[in-house]
């Protein structure tokens, strides 16, 4: 019997060893796959996505964010099939020829802004020899880069996170195979208050931020909801003055901010005292600063009247579809990947405010890009129609966000969709012994 038992589990290890031996390996490289960046959130999503299918495994390079140890890390239940080894940074040359040789994985995919792949590139030749590239790629906006046609000539395959970034791929590099991906969140996580709980939780949530000035208390009072990094091109300090100065106009029990954000990050502006300063102390705007799962967001989401974004460039802005997904409208400004969510090109899912100014910045690694500002003014205007719109209006507008994000952003199509182009990518381009479609060198002429 005991030696029955030792065969029996012999053969279960070396059949759990044979399925390990001929699932594909995938090297990611992006924000830590658990932090709750947009980054790390969106890389989550898409490798859960294919280990579902019990095919796929993966190597991760989880950096952007401080680590308090560098062990490699296995994520249940997942096993061998998820393992995140923490860097700072995104890597480097010496990491990926290293991870390259022991880890043989079949295809490298890394995603977000590609000033912080230059590095990657300039080994591109290396990598691609033995296995494809896949960038799911960021850009926030016009004109189009063409500073950045190396390196999506560099690249297999390129997702693209927007319709603007899709048009500008297309445009600087047309012969690179790319396709449209935006965005997603489960519905499971983000979606209207339905059950008797969570309805109580949005009421009690309400109840205690509409009331937490004495002086400006009102059970009517309209809560606008702004969920983003506290950085510049986010215009978190805009937002708090021209909050405040709106208030002036319309009355301070009118409407309340809920900022959910880090309020001294060093990328940003100190909040607490803009918040000060302007003397919106009392329950006026309201700073959320603990980090909250998923189900709280939630509860934040469907609490809010409406969610504010009036970055100056964004390349997709999660904040919008997590809203949109529980039924909360979105204000926004018409730039990079915010303009897609509000609007289908038919129907509104809130108000979009066109820019009043379209300066092109840039820097030594950027050498232009536009910088979409609205006007104050316009944007009052758009904060006076979203105050005055009647229940039953709201009501409608609510119910055509969530079909919005059904038709536009539904979760299961971007599962769907990662596994059908990552099975076809596996397929067309091979890797090591069976790599297919790049060339090694190629001919110039030289004048």
């Amino acid at each position: 019997l005991a030696l029955a038992a030792l065969a029996a589990n012999f053969i279960r290890q070396n059949t759990v060893l044979e399925e390990q031996m001929k699932k594909k390996k995938i090297l990611v490289l992006s924000d830590h796959p658990l932090s709750p960046s947009g980054v790390g959130t969106q890389t989550r999503y898409m490798i859960e996505a294919l280990l579902k299918t019990n095919r796929y495994q993966f190597v991760c390079l989880g950096g952007a964010i401080k680590h308090e140890n560098y062990q490699p890390q296995k994520v249940e239940p997942w096993g061998e099939d998820w393992r995140i080894f923490p860097i700072d940074g995104y890597g480097n040359h010496e990491i990926i020829r290293s991870v390259l040789q022991k880890e043989r994985p079949d295809v490298l995919w890394f995603m977000t802004d590609p000033r912080f792949y230059e590095w990657l590139w300039e080994i591109e030749n290396e990598i691609r020899a033995h296995v494809p590239m896949v960038y799911y790629h960021v850009w926030d906006n016009f004109p189009a880069p063409h500073f950045n046609a190396r390196y999506y000539r560099s690249t297999d395959e390129v997702a693209c996170i927007s319709k603007v970034t899709h048009a500008i791929l297309k445009e600087v590099a047309p012969e690179v195979s790319s396709f449209y991906m935006p965005h997603a969140v489960p519905s499971t996580l983000f979606h209207p208050a339905t059950t008797p709980e969570q309805k109580e939780q949005s009421r009690a949530l309400k109840e205690k931020i509409v009331n937490t000035s004495v002086k400006y208390a009102n059970p009517k009072k309209k809560i606008f909801f702004w969920n983003s990094r506290n950085a510049r091109r986010k215009q978190s300090g805009t937002l708090i003055w021209w909050f405040k100065e709106l208030l002036d106009e319309i009355g301070h029990d009118k409407a309340m901010l809920l900022m959910h954000t880090d309020p001294r990050d060093p990328h940003g502006q100190d909040l607490p005292h803009l918040i000060e300063h302007l003397g919106v102390q009392d329950g006026q705007v309201l700073l959320s600063t603990q980090k909250v799962g998923p189900s709280d967001l939630a509860t934040m989401y469907t609490t809010a009247d409406y969610t504010l974004a009036i970055s100056d460039a964004e390349g997709f802005g999660l904040s919008g579809v997590e809203s949109l997904s529980c039924g909360t409208p979105i204000i926004v400004t018409m730039t990079g990947g915010l303009q897609e969510q509000v609007t289908d090109g038919e129907n509104w899912f809130g108000w979009g405010i066109q820019p009043a100014s379209k300066a092109v910045i840039g820097s030594l690694q950027v050498p232009y890009i536009y910088e979409d500002r609205i006007a104050q003014e316009d944007f009052n205007k758009v904060m006076k129609k979203a105050l005055n719109l009647s229940p039953p209006k709201y009501k409608k507008l609510s119910a055509e966000c969530l079909e919005h994000v059904k038709r536009n952003y539904n979760f299961e199509n971007y599962e769907n969709t990662w596994i059908e182009k990552m099975d076809r990518i596996i397929e067309e381009y091979g890797s090591w012994d069976t790599r297919k479609n790049y060339d090694r060198w190629h001919l110039m002429e030289v004048a």
